[in-house]
């Protein structure tokens, strides 16, 4: 069951979708771990069907807009990039100099005490805050502008074209970002 009253209803439609870590935790703060769900965007977007329109990396979520082509769902493509993610970094945690290590390891690892699905440790809160876009008539401008202005209004940056966790700079400039956007 779904953590939040937001459900994938059309799996090939464009969604909004917000992915937030347990208790909030800042864990990309650090390049290796934002690096883990580019790379794993990346992978998506080659064998999954994924199909991203924007995307930002917060210190503790990640917002983006995307769909999948068929025959991929994107039902499936949620279910498997979390559960991939959340092991990848995991794994990260243990094996490279972390100074929040046992912290961390212990926020994840009560979190999981309390789910049937996770075992050992758990990453991504339940439920994904899909918002489906062409069924709820959104402007999807306007959720690119959100997206893009995260990291200003976190202070991270002055112009959200100089985020590089972001798609900002596909929209904003004639460079590439570091994943493949459709633009809209």
């Amino acid at each position: 069951m779904s953590g939040d009253a937001y459900f994938i209803t059309d799996q090939h439609a464009p969604y909004f979708l917000t992915l937030t870590v347990v208790d909030w935790v800042d864990i990309f703060t650090r390049k290796t771990y934002k690096d883990i769900i580019i790379d794993s965007f990346r992978y998506c977007q080659y064998h999954k069907g994924l199909r991203l329109h924007s995307w930002v990396i917060m210190s503790n979520h990640i917002h983006f807009i995307a769909y999948c082509t068929p025959p991929f769902m994107m039902s499936n493509f949620l279910r498997d990039f979390k559960k991939f993610t959340a092991k990848k970094i995991i794994s990260a945690i243990q094996e490279i100099p972390e100074s929040r290590k046992t912290w961390l390891l212990d926020r994840f690892s009560f979190h999981a005490k309390n789910s049937a699905r996770h075992q050992q440790f758990r990453l991504w809160k339940e439920g994904n805050h899909a918002i489906h876009l062409q069924a709820y008539y959104i402007d999807i401008f306007q959720k690119i502008n959100y997206i893009h202005n995260n990291s200003v209004k976190a202070g991270i940056v002055e112009y959200p074209e100089n985020y590089l966790y972001s798609s900002a700079k596909d929209y904003m400039t004639n460079e590439k970002g570091l994943l493949p956007v459709e633009l809209v």
